[in-house]
């Protein structure tokens, strides 16, 4: 559960932070970090591409692998760490080898310690955190960190407490059911991990106040009903209105919610079934 403090202050009073209980209290690996350069949501022109974004704490960027390409065998967690550029915890692992052993950043799963050795490649008794080929595991297992193309490295289902379950194999596709409720056919070479993404709780954290978002980079965001009407189609009347439209717009006139944005027809064949209310 999320953490609470004896509040000092009247915005201490509902704020919570995460449950940092198991982990280890180190500092990044310097090898593994390298500097995260701040854009403030502009492009290469220096142009706004991204509204509200801008100031937040500096902060060293993890290098995470996701494919362990050219690894098999047992690797041992050696500490659990706190990210500040993603929502999951991360884990540093040594690789055996020859001299010095290797260390690998690598998402945390949920319900390891330090101590535990995960396993990579095909294993009889997969325990949570195993990674391996869709093929090798078993039907019904929830899995992380999934690859889309096999040698890519995980892109499904890394944020924090997520997970995706192994619902069948047909041919050479195995079908997931993503947390969206999708289901998405992906080779059977492609490889996953066993279990889910640490922190479960992350999404029962309440910031409280203003000034611990901007810490994290948000700046702030007017609302459009509160402008004039040739600012956004939402603005305009007196005191405190509706929209006034159909469907919530952007300040360019796009539709804002619900309006699909998918434009990869390549891929659409993979999809079985889109998410629930799509």
């Amino acid at each position: 559960m999320p953490r609470l403090i004896r509040p000092t202050t009247s915005s201490q009073r509902k704020m919570s932070f995460g449950d940092f209980e198991s982990l280890s209290g180190h500092k990044p690996t310097k090898s593994l970090t390298v500097h995260l350069r701040k854009h403030s949501g502009r492009d290469a022109s220096g142009k706004m591409s991204i509204r509200h974004r801008g100031g937040g704490v500096k902060r060293a960027y993890r290098l995470v692998d996701f494919s362990l390409k050219p690894f098999e065998g047992n690797a041992k967690i050696t500490s659990i760490e706190y990210d500040p550029n993603r929502s999951a915890f991360i884990s540093v692992i040594e690789l055996p080898g020859e001299g010095i052993a290797k260390k690998v950043y690598i998402l945390s799963p949920d319900g390891v310690k330090v101590g535990d050795t995960v396993s990579f490649g095909a294993t009889k008794q997969p325990k949570v955190g195993s990674r391996m080929k869709l093929k090798d595991i078993a039907i019904g297992q929830a899995v992380h960190s999934i690859e889309l193309q096999p040698g890519k490295g995980g892109q499904l289902a890394r944020s924090a407490g997520s997970s995706a379950l192994l619902s069948s194999k047909e041919g050479k596709y195995a079908q997931i059911k993503l947390p969206s409720s999708e289901i998405r056919q992906v080779l059977l070479e492609c490889y996953a991990s066993v279990g889910r993404v640490s922190n479960p709780t992350h999404n029962l954290i309440r910031l409280a106040k203003a000034g611990r978002k901007r810490r994290m980079g948000f700046r702030p965001s007017v609302r459009g009903k509160a402008m004039n009407p040739v600012s956004h189609p939402h603005g305009g009347g007196e005191g405190v209105n509706s929209i006034g439209l159909k469907h919530p717009k952007t300040p360019w006139g796009k539709p804002a919610l619900g309006h699909r944005t998918r434009k990869n027809k390549r891929t659409d064949k993979f999809i079985v079934s889109r998410r629930e209310g799509k």
